[in-house]
Parts: structure tokens; sequence; C-alpha cells
């Protein structure tokens, strides 16, 4: 993957056609060589195909992304990769999906099974349980694409969110390349919901923050008790991007588990968006909660999986998003109370 980057030879009108239809400059410049594709014999399992090979997906171009099911990140590039999936597939594309967990319950190939079907992935999934595909590529980062030519070579990688635009004349400019006709040169036009909307960058002043104690950051209540129970209080004053814990809570390395009922969560943060990802400590358990935003009920501030008073339930170890606010974004406390206990709440997002 880390070869020393060369100008190939390509199709030098489909090239000219690309940069007419999207107003690119045409500097020369060709897509480097960045060494043969990966394997993915590492995968512990495949979904929506037989197992797939760069042997066998040779003559085809392949994009392949790395996801895991609770990363917001990955959520907001997903309608991309659903209709480049679609958009490109008779023209000789195949997408690869490489499902590498991000916490331990993403191991789990019932939640893959499900959230594959529940998000709408009908392309070839590799289930990547063991990171092993992950290494084969020496990836470290959840989203990632990386592109391969129709011989094999890996033309393109990009990381995170964004260059959707450039992403896609990769794609059209790599199946121009194999031979491929009729490739249409507009962009794929997409309608995102829920988690899968792009953030207001612009207003995004929160980090993700994890609550497990390996990875924790901003945590103020008083007194910390690693993996064991311990009866948290609020903080007497939670400045921007901190948290804290009310109640009985036992936190872990991976996550804070409540033991009591009204067991709270409160965090003071700057976005449209928050997010948490967590779940119930025993499978099928279902955990009611309430959100507030200063104090008050969310009302129209409602995320889509609460209602206008902040309601919802946890049923399974998901990304929940709570809040989505609209007009001038400012610093709010947000609070989450459980009204059962039971709930495993990981990390929150923004957006």
């Amino acid at each position: 993957m880390n070869a020393t980057p060369k100008s190939p030879g390509g199709n030098p009108l489909g090239g000219l056609l690309r940069k007419i239809a999207h107003g690119l400059e045409d500097d020369g410049a060709e897509l480097p060589d960045e060494g043969r594709l990966a394997p993915f014999d590492g995968a512990t399992g495949w979904l929506n195909s037989e197992p797939l090979t760069p042997q066998g997906l040779r003559g085809r171009v392949v994009l392949v992304n790395f996801w895991t099911y609770t990363c917001v990140n990955w959520l907001r590039t997903l309608p991309y990769v659903r209709a480049w999936a679609s958009q490109y597939e008779e023209a000789g594309l195949t997408v690869v999906g490489v499902h590498t967990p991000e916490f331990g319950f993403e191991g789990d190939l019932d939640n893959v099974v499900a959230h594959t079907r529940n998000l709408g992935v009908e392309f070839p999934v590799a289930v990547d349980s063991d990171y092993r595909v992950w290494s084969a590529f020496a990836n470290r980062y959840w989203p990632a694409v990386y592109i391969a030519d129709a011989e094999g070579r890996l033309r393109y990688h990009h990381f995170g969110e964004g260059e959707y635009a450039r992403i896609e004349t990769v794609i059209q400019q790599l199946l121009l390349d194999a031979g491929a006709r009729d490739v249409d040169l507009g962009l794929v036009s997409v309608e995102p919901r829920g988690l899968e909307v792009a953030a207001d960058w612009q207003s995004l002043r929160s980090p993700e923050t994890y609550l497990g104690y390996a990875q924790s950051s901003g945590f103020v209540s008083e007194g910390v008790a690693a993996d064991k129970p311990y009866e948290y209080t609020a903080a007497s004053s939670l400045p921007l991007n901190s948290w804290d814990l009310r109640g009985n809570w036992r936190v872990a390395r991976h996550a804070a588990a409540s033991n009591s009922t009204g067991a709270r969560i409160a965090f003071t943060f700057h976005a449209r968006d928050l997010n948490l990802v967590m779940g119930p400590l025993v499978r099928g358990a279902e955990i009611h909660f309430v959100v507030s935003l200063d104090g008050r009920i969310v009302g129209d501030a409602h995320g889509t999986d609460v209602d206008a008073d902040g309601r919802g339930t946890i049923r399974d170890q998901n990304a929940y998003q709570l809040i989505r606010q609209s007009g001038q974004i400012s610093n709010r406390r947000f609070e989450i109370e459980f009204l059962e206990a039971g709930a495993e709440a990981y990390c929150f997002t923004f957006g």
C-alpha cells in the first residue's frame, strides 16, 4: 500500500470528459499507484455475497469501505456509498463494505446482520470481527475508502467524511479507463435522514467523547471508582465539553453502566446534534429514558429517537440521536435520566 506513487497511463478522453463535467482544472495529474488491493481472506464471514477475492474481482473497479454501524462519521457517508453501489454496478463497480467493530457489541454477528439490513446496506460486506482485513489494509480509520482499478491496483484512498465529488470522479475515471461505456458523468443525488444528515460544521464545537475510562475526557464528577459500583454526585459546575454522572454507576474501560433507577448523565455541549451510543446491559431488555435541555423539555429540538417530551426507549446497542436543534446554536446543558437500571453508555457524538 505504500508503494512509490507512479503516473500510470489512463483514458485521456475519459479524464477530459470527467473534468469538463465537474468543472475540474486539467492539471495533468494522474492517480497514483498505491500498491495491490489487499486480500479479504481474514474476514470471519460475509453478508450479501459469497467470499470475494482480489483475483475474482479482477476486471472490476473496487471500492472498499471500512465501517462500523454506530460510527456517526460513517453513517453520514452511507447515503453516498449506497448511491455509488447502485449507480455504477452495471458499469463495473463493486463496493465491498468491511465491518470492523469499535465496540465489543459490534462484533456480534447477529447485531451486524440486523443493522446491515436496517441501514439498507445491500452491497457485499466482509465481517471483520478479528481485525484481520483491517490489518491487511493497514487501516486506522472509520470511515475509510480505498479504490482499486480493474487491474487490482489501489489508486485512491480517503479517510473520514467529505470529498464525495472527488471520490465519485475517481470511480468514473477508473470505470472509463477500464473500457466502460455510457458512464453517467453526473454526480449522485442523496436524501439523508436522521443520523445520516451531514454535520453542521460551522457550529460544531464539541468533540466525540467516550464515557469508559480508557478513553474518557471531560469528566468532572467528584470521585472515580473504576470497575465497581459508586454513588456519583453532580458537579458544582459543568463547563463546555464537560460531563458528569449522578446516581449509582459502574465506570468500566469501555463504558459507564447505570446501577440505579434515575441515574443521570449531564453534558454541556455546543452543536446542532447530540447523539449517544448506548444499549441495555441485558440483551432484549428495554430501558426507558427522558432527556432535557437546560432543565426544560426538548420540544422541537428532539432527535429522531425521542419524542417532543424527550422520552425514548433503548432496545438494542446502537447510536441514538437525542437532540437536533434548529436556528442559532449556543452552549446547552443536556441531561439524560434512565428510568430503569441497566443502561450502558459508550460515547457521545455531535453533528
